[in-house]
């Protein structure tokens, strides 16, 4: 069974708000894109799934914007050739190498861990808390920002149950960002 990986940038007062942290550098990027690198599909809600494909879907052109720096565009290759999975009740449809996922989220993220392959990734906040109360994320990765935000949503908040977890590894960036990898710990 491949596991279903959380990954999240949060800052110190656990706000997951996408511009709350630090700006994005080389190395965290290339950390973004070695996360992505390890799925073999992405799982988003809606809103994720729309904020990532307005800023990494390749232009039509063929031909990425001239905001995006060099080392920006290994993760932008990474998740715009990534097979997505896009939970939604109100989108028709997707593109992008995305299909939907309807019905029992229970049932379909189960169906999908059943796949061969490495692993699944899911990111943003509504989804991923869905998941949690589910039982179904088997790796947890913060990336802990060195801010206070004070205000945005915050992590995994109205969670049903405590979830214990061990730390498995840590990696620290020259920025003062550390990644923190956890697993659950089953009983």
């Amino acid at each position: 069974m491949r596991p279903l990986r959380y990954s999240i940038n949060v800052t110190l007062d656990g706000c997951c708000h996408h511009e709350a942290g630090l700006a994005p550098d080389e190395e965290s990027m290339r950390f973004w894109t070695a996360e992505m690198e390890r799925a073999d599909a992405l799982l988003f809600g809606r809103v994720t799934y729309e904020m990532m494909e307005s800023a990494w879907r390749r232009p039509a052109t063929g031909t990425w914007p001239d905001w995006m720096v060099a080392w920006q565009i290994p993760f932008a290759e990474a998740i715009d050739r990534a097979k997505k999975h896009v939970v939604s009740s109100t989108l028709s449809g997707v593109d992008w190498n995305a299909e939907l996922v309807r019905g029992d989220l229970g049932q379909a993220v189960q169906r999908l861990k059943q796949e061969p392959g490495e692993g699944l990734w899911v990111g943003g906040v509504t989804l991923p808390l869905a998941l949690a109360d589910l039982g179904l994320i088997d790796e947890y990765v913060f990336v802990v920002q060195p801010v206070l935000a004070g205000h945005g949503p915050t992590l995994l908040a109205g969670l049903r149950e405590r979830v214990e977890l061990e730390l498995v590894e840590r990696h620290e960036f020259g920025s003062g960002v550390a990644a923190l990898r956890y697993r659950p710990t089953r009983r």
